[in-house]
């Protein structure tokens, strides 16, 4: 069998962070099979809203990260004539786009593809959670006419979609039809070593919580509903949140939520931080609280559950059934009344209670942590649109 190469598009790659969990998602595709895989990425050569690339890195040459190679772009190499020549200069067997809706990393791949300037090589998108119905409210004009646009260009016709869960692959059907491919190869959870694996001690006082937000400050992940939901709760709160300021005109609108919340709740912009430092700040909260719109997969979930920190979440992710599980809640976005009532319960929780709960959300995140059955789908992904193409 040969070592099949895959070129991958995405927008932002390491150490770019601030763009999240689809970062997250392809770096552990890489480090995990990168030694079945020959991987060469595409991406630009800064992270989300900075001004100035990389100082480690190399820009418009190839370098090595981890167990891939990687082209970082500068704005003024983002061509269509420079993605032709990287394309027909790899000669990948794959091309893999990591988003639906990228501009210049998904949709102009497509189209020189459509129009014969690249090879008519398979092609797997993993649109993480664009087709959930939170994602695609925001900026929802635009979105439905490009994807009717693509359906009448054929833009799509013949890929393979990848779903991270069987309810992403609802959301891609709805709008591509039973005819389209999907297949279900869950996002690869990180590797866990060293001290992340150990459950710090934690001390819990009834009559107090603290909370974290830790996510993209932007309306998919839905701060603001956050924030009212923490109004008329009884006893003292700490919500601390983290993350890149993604969109400043709805940070504005959670600041001015902020500024009438009680006085029993207190509430700090932290900072943007990056990926290996999640762990140890979970391990200084009682409670990460995150009411997204939706995700297809949320790593950040799943760092929280791994460092002992209970979750409370909306229903618009796959990680469901967490109440009956123990480690925590995931509710309808509908009924904020039914979030109000589990902040009031962790909040008069006793440290006994709270240890139980951390212990298993533990437990439960290093199961999944250890489970290969997504590193077994997601070769098997590569294979299937390899050889189902030929």
């Amino acid at each position: 069998m040969i070592k099949l190469k895959i070129l991958i598009f995405s927008d932002y790659y390491l150490p770019s962070y601030k763009a999240g969990g689809p970062i997250r998602s392809l770096s552990n595709i890489v480090d995990q099979l990168g030694n079945e895989f020959n991987f060469k990425i595409i991406t630009r050569d800064r992270d989300f809203r900075d001004s100035v690339p990389h100082p480690e890195i190399m820009f418009n040459t190839w370098n090595v990260v981890g167990k891939s190679e990687v082209f970082y772009l500068s704005p003024q190499n983002l061509s269509l004539k420079i993605l032709r020549h990287l394309v027909r200069s790899i000669n990948p067997n794959i091309i893999y786009l990591n988003s639906f809706f990228s501009p210049f990393f998904t949709i102009k791949p497509l189209f020189l593809r459509q129009l014969g300037l690249i090879p008519n090589i398979p092609v797997i998108i993993a649109p993480r959670g664009e087709f959930a119905s939170g994602a695609l409210a925001i900026k929802s004009f635009k979105k439905y006419i490009y994807l009717r646009l693509a359906k009448v260009l054929g833009l799509y016709r013949d890929v393979v979609w990848q779903a991270s869960s069987k309810y992403e692959e609802e959301d891609i059907r709805c709008w591509f039809g039973n005819c389209a491919k999907v297949i279900i190869a869950p996002n690869i959870p990180s590797l866990v070593t060293g001290l992340r694996m150990t459950l710090s001690k934690h001390k819990k006082t009834a009559g107090n919580l603290k909370i974290v937000f830790l996510s993209r400050i932007s309306r998919k992940k839905n701060l603001y509903s956050a924030l009212k939901i923490l109004d008329n709760l009884e006893g003292e709160v700490q919500f601390n949140i983290y993350g890149p300021l993604e969109d400043l005109n709805y940070w504005a609108e959670c600041k001015r939520i902020i500024n009438l919340l009680p006085n029993n709740i207190r509430v700090q912009y932290m900072e943007a931080v990056n990926h290996n430092q999640v762990s140890k700040i979970m391990k200084k909260y009682d409670l990460f609280f995150l009411p997204t719109l939706g995700e297809n997969f949320g790593h950040v979930i799943l760092e929280a559950l791994v460092a002992g920190c209970p979750v409370l979440i909306s229903d618009q992710t796959p990680w469901r059934g967490l109440e009956e599980k123990g480690i925590g809640w995931d509710l309808p976005l509908n009924r904020p009344e039914k979030f109000q009532d589990i902040l009031q319960k962790c909040i008069d929780m006793n440290e006994q209670e709270y240890n139980i709960l951390s212990k298993r959300a533990h437990q439960f995140g290093l199961k999944i942590i250890e489970d290969k059955t997504a590193l077994n789908l997601n070769c098997e992904l590569f294979y299937g649109a390899f050889y189902g193409s030929n």
